[in-house]
């Protein structure tokens, strides 16, 4: 028995004359996600995707996990192929599904009839099969609003495609269809998963993370490479920019405005990030921000910190509360690392009392005051001792 992967393609089948591209692209993902799972076949028909094994050693199983993750996919099946006959779909949908229809108590048969010249119509194979099932497991009963296994059947260009229904896929968008965006990935629960829902739109993602040594450790250094292994099973690879901080938040610390720090430090980070940016030929900046979550995100603060910049900034939680962030979070499976308690950057040397609408006169003026060449200067050497980490699926 021949046994495959089917995918079944979301919103990118409507592109129209940019279909293909898109199409290429997510074949171009599939293949590279699924090279260490063996030798597969792909080929594809009527905006589905199959992935066939070629041979025994294929790991099939591993192979079916990997594409759930794959965002261009909106629903992936493991289903038998066999010649469009119906005695042989028929059989072979009873030896398929039987350890799963044995312990259910609930079906019912859903037929696609995609090849017309196929004999029989759509509900005539959902009839007579269900027949075949009820023969062979006296046990069940047909329920066709809420059955506990859903008997399918696909009549298409290649085949008949027997299952036990669709499972959900990532959707979203094929990554690299989008440009590519720069993730400041602090370590917190909320950048991980703005990385995920850019990268779902089909944004690349590279990361910049901002560390303090001594004040931050290799602990710290090392949760968030963590995280990037975690998030590469949906974002694919991850150029990951370790930048050393210390030299330039000391010196916001001791010649800036202390109730205006966080601010002051974010539009360092800022600069950094969009100059290491272009050198990567990244097109945005992403960033995990929540409004009003902490005081450097209310909208005078997002304001005086967008305007360090000249590259667009991308924040796609901005108008999520902390549990819809952290649902995802789990999802993606980035929390429990998220919350490990190591220090980050961004919370050394935070003032007692930061200032939650400062205006943008108020920015300037501390930023004047600082010296910005001095502080221009730091900001290029942190950027020349920056650590690069290459976090490849």
């Amino acid at each position: 028995m021949r046994e495959l992967i089917i995918c079944y393609l979301g919103e990118m089948a409507l592109k129209g004359l940019n279909k293909n591209t898109f199409e290429a692209q997510l074949m171009k993902t599939i293949r590279r996600r699924l090279r260490n799972c063996g030798q597969f076949k792909y080929y594809k028909a009527q905006s589905t995707f199959y992935i066939e094994p070629e041979n025994e050693d294929c790991d099939i199983d591993t192979a079916f996990e990997k594409v759930k993750k794959i965002f261009g996919i909106a629903a992936v099946s493991k289903a038998a192929v066999v010649e469009k006959d119906f005695e042989v779909i028929a059989q072979t949908a009873v030896e398929y599904l039987g350890e799963t229809l044995k312990n259910a108590k609930t079906f019912k048969v859903s037929a696609k009839r995609a090849d017309k010249k196929f004999g029989m119509t759509s509900p005539e194979i959902s009839r007579e099969l269900g027949g075949r099932i009820l023969s062979r497991y006296h046990h069940l009963k047909v329920d066709v609003n809420n059955p506990e296994v859903n008997v399918m059947v696909e009549i298409r260009d290649y085949g008949a495609y027997i299952h036990g229904g669709k499972e959900q896929g990532a959707g979203g968008m094929p990554v690299s269809t989008s440009g590519k965006g720069a993730l400041m990935l602090s370590g917190g629960i909320d950048s991980p998963v703005a990385a995920y829902m850019m990268a779902k739109r089909g944004m690349k993602i590279m990361a910049v993370h901002f560390a303090s040594p001594p004040y931050t450790s290799e602990r710290a250094r090392q949760k968030v490479i963590t995280l990037c292994e975690k998030m590469k099973e949906y974002t694919g690879d991850i150029n990951l920019h370790i930048v050393p901080f210390t030299v330039p938040q000391e010196y916001i610390r001791d010649n800036g405005v202390p109730e205006l720090f966080t601010v002051l430090m974010r539009r360092s980070m800022m600069r950094i990030t969009e100059k290491i940016a272009e050198e990567e030929g990244a097109e945005a900046i992403i960033t995990g921000e929540s409004l009003a979550q902490v005081a450097s995100q209310t909208l005078r603060a997002i304001r005086a910190t967008d305007l360090s910049v000249e590259m667009p900034i991308l924040r796609p939680v901005i108008g999520m509360d902390k549990n819809e962030i952290t649902e995802i979070a789990r999802k993606i499976d980035t929390f429990e690392t998220s919350i490990l308690p190591y220090e980050d950057c961004c919370t050394i040397f935070t003032p007692s009392h930061p200032k939650t609408k400062p205006s943008l006169e108020e920015i300037l003026e501390a930023e004047k005051n600082m010296d910005m060449e001095v502080l221009t200067k730091l900001e290029m050497e942190a950027m020349a001792e920056t650590e690069k980490v290459f976090v490849n699926i």
